[in-house]
């Protein structure tokens, strides 16, 4: 298929429009074949020409992926904007970046970033304050896409068993080393997925996989999680099974971690991403059962800590916005909870260090953090340096300091320590960077979505902006999986800041802002509602002049690719480019693949009813692409090793848009290979993206220059 793209325009304002054949290029996709599969679900027959982009091992998928990528690579190439955006990015991301620190054993950790560096380096300071690298990722392989997952010490902190991932891969080797002097101990342990690293005292440890695949390692159905115990110096072929097999039963998210003390080991296991059971076993007594402390799955609950055998757990049980309980553990079963901190009007989060409690609670997306006794009293309020998002607060009974990091839209992650008997705190470190807070502003407002949902977004941007039609807007979202979008600050975000830009996130339904009903609210048959928020988000913006249907971009990942996919195939005219990432865009087939199946609690699957069925058709971004449709621009992202939402999703929307799209715009897919869902993609590699995003971004709206 042709296309004719446009490439004059104003420098920041309205888009010309095309006028003469010189300004015109036609560019040709790649041939995609169409197959003729059909499947039949619940009586109803459904076309999948292209199953065959499915197969993640063929040569022909592998060809098509290369063809795909030279039209895409040497379009973005061409950008006039991107050789600016991406000398800007370079430029604002090389700051030092350092981690709150935390002691194991007799030395104190922390992670740093020269600047830009592609991974983090884990650094140490012994009691003499000298410095030293512990582990240095970027060594571990020479284009910087081996990262370090899980990092975990023994209870006195002289072992060490760290998780790596390769190419972007869920999928993790776990090598456990002497800490003091780094040397490896044993065999590398393999095939570890979605795991933690609990140590049993220096024993060993515990830690979470699927039996390994027979087909594709990428793309193959992995839907039987087990907690394994793994004894130091025993080949990983004799790890013990501890839990996730049981009448049969498919747990796919099995979970273990042991008290400090050692005495416990807490068991969580779920069919979903939402709920869980929750089991307790003496790791004191050899044949002590595991015994449930919570049965099924319509709640979620962990323990928080174990103090003098008493176990603080935290959970949405009967509170929708969760609280704190506790309860012995000699006599664990829910009918023996009692509430610690009980539940609010605001969803809570909980960290314990220094002997004391600490309530972090989410106000419309902003925190607000107390300190407390074990008892639930309050200490204090803590004073937090703004309106924004505070993390930490977490340490050791016996540490006398704690720290924690506060950060906004517009202010960069700075890291404070908190003298938990004062109260007081101070910065323990802020970057030192080319980039001053005081020239943008960030504001929260509230829109009403089609059912009279009142919805929070936070709109920033530079200072002095008028609200004009022509105003570069990205507008982003989630929605979903109870996932929180809080004030964040982002490199990135700042570089489409500084050139003109307006960054706009909405917190719709679907997501954890306002607790389990608002989750609960962009589930399954009401997953329509996380849609309408936000083509509202977008209709307000538009309303409100912050910017036009021009100049407007939606922006989302992961889930939110569902959520870019759904309203631009819903509302294409709405806006003027969609950013659709690492996307679930085959509604119907997303639980064939890895551990797919485990999301149904936000979806449903097409198997489980007709009615169902035809909900995920009616918004199936894949199912919705119609033909002799304009489009707006759209530059589909994924990475060729994404074992987590597999690429043949984007793989399968980019084959359907360019088959069926028409109109000027451009519709590209951007393959990024050796490269999974996005945790430890290499800085380089981000910095790349975001430079080509954002060129395509301005370039679609028309925008030929920018000065920073």
């Amino acid at each position: 298929m042709r296309i004719k793209l446009c490439f004059t325009a104003s420098i920041i304002g309205l888009m010309a429009s095309c006028s003469s054949p010189e300004e015109i290029q036609e560019m040709t996709y790649p041939e995609t074949k169409k197959g003729d599969v059909v499947d039949t679900i619940h009586g109803k027959v459904i076309a999948d020409p292209y199953r065959w982009l499915e197969d993640d091992m063929s040569e022909e998928t592998k060809d098509w992926v290369i063809r795909q990528n030279e039209v895409t690579f040497s379009y973005l190439k061409d950008i006039p904007v991107k050789a600016a955006i991406k000398e800007r990015l370079t430029k604002l991301w090389n700051y030092e970046k350092i981690g709150s620190p935390f002691k194991r054993g007799k030395y104190t950790y922390y992670y740093k970033n020269d600047g830009l560096q592609n991974q983090y380096v884990v650094y140490r300071k012994d009691s003499m304050d000298k410095e030293e690298v512990f582990l240095n990722p970027n060594e571990f392989s020479a284009d910087g896409t081996t990262s370090l997952g899980q990092l975990s010490f023994s209870e006195d902190g002289s072992l060490a068993a760290y998780a790596i991932s390769e190419g972007g891969s869920d999928w993790r080797k776990v090598i456990v080393i002497d800490a003091e002097t780094k040397e490896i101990l044993e065999d590398t342990l393999l095939d570890i997925k979605f795991s933690g690293i609990s140590w049993k005292r220096n024993e060993g440890f515990f830690y979470s996989s699927y039996d390994k695949p027979k087909g594709s390692e990428l793309s193959e159905m992995t839907d039987q999680h087990k907690l394994y115990y793994h004894k130091l110096k025993t080949p990983q072929s004799s790890d013990q099974v501890i839990y996730g097999l049981k009448d049969g039963e498919k747990r796919r998210y099995v979970g273990g971690d042991v008290s400090k003390d050692g005495k416990y080991l807490f068991i969580t296991g779920a069919i979903s991403t939402s709920g869980n059971e929750l089991l307790i076993k003496n790791l004191e007594d050899e044949n002590a059962p595991i015994t449930p402390m919570i049965t099924g799955y319509n709640q979620d609950a962990y323990v928080l800590t174990v103090k003098e055998d008493i176990c603080y757990i935290v959970t949405n049980l009967n509170a929708p916005n969760q609280r704190l309980c506790k309860v012995p553990a000699s006599t664990p079963q829910i009918e023996y909870w009692e509430d610690v901190i009980p539940e609010s009007e605001h969803v809570l989060s909980v960290s314990k260090g220094a002997g004391y409690l600490f309530a972090s609670y989410m106000k419309d997306a902003i925190s607000e953090v107390q300190q407390l006794d074990y008892t639930g009293k309050l200490i204090r309020s803590v004073e937090l340096p703004g309106l924004g998002t505070a993390n930490g607060f977490g340490g050791e009974d016996d540490d006398s300091t704690l720290y924690f990091s506060f950060t906004n839209y517009v202010t960069p992650p700075s890291i404070y320590t908190f003298f938990p008997e004062t109260g007081t705190s101070n910065i323990y470190w802020q970057p030192d960077m080319d980039y001053d807070p005081a020239d943008f502003v960030s504001e929260q407002v509230f829109f009403t979505s089609k059912d009279g949902t009142k919805v929070p977004m936070i709109i920033t941007h530079k200072k002095g902006i008028e609200k004009t039609s022509d105003n570069p807007t990205i507008l982003y979202g989630y929605g979903g999986f109870n996932v929180s979008l809080t004030p964040s600050f982002s490199v990135a975000n700042v570089v489409w800041m500084e050139a003109g830009g307006i960054y706009a996130v909405a917190n719709l339904r679907g997501g954890g802002e306002y607790g389990k009903k608002w989750h609960d609210a962009g589930t399954q048959f009401n997953k329509q509602n996380v849609f309408d928020d936000f083509i509202a988000a977008g209709e307000y913006l538009i309303a409100e002049k912050y910017t036009s249907s021009d100049f407007l971009a939606i922006r989302g990942g992961s889930n939110g690719g569902l959520l870019v996919g759904a309203t631009m195939t819903q509302r294409p005219d709405l806006m003027k480019v969609a950013l659709p990432a690492v996307g679930v865009l085959d509604m119907l087939r997303y639980h064939k693949f890895t551990a797919g199946a485990g999301w149904a609690y936000d979806y449903g699957t097409a198997d489980d009813s007709p009615e169902m069925l035809d909900y995920l058709l009616s918004y199936s971004p894949i199912h919705n692409v119609k033909e002799g449709v304009s489009y707006p621009a759209t530059l589909i992202t994924t990475g060729d090793h994404d074992d987590r939402v597999v690429p043949a999703h984007s793989f399968k929307f980019a084959a359907e848009l360019q088959a069926k799209h028409e109109g000027e715009n451009p519709v590209l897919i951007r393959i990024e290979t050796n490269a999974g869902h996005g945790a430890g993609t290499p800085v380089s590699k981000i910095i790349e993206q975001n430079a080509d995003i954002f060129g395509f971004t301005l370039h679609n709206m028309g925008i030929k220059k920018v000065k920073f």
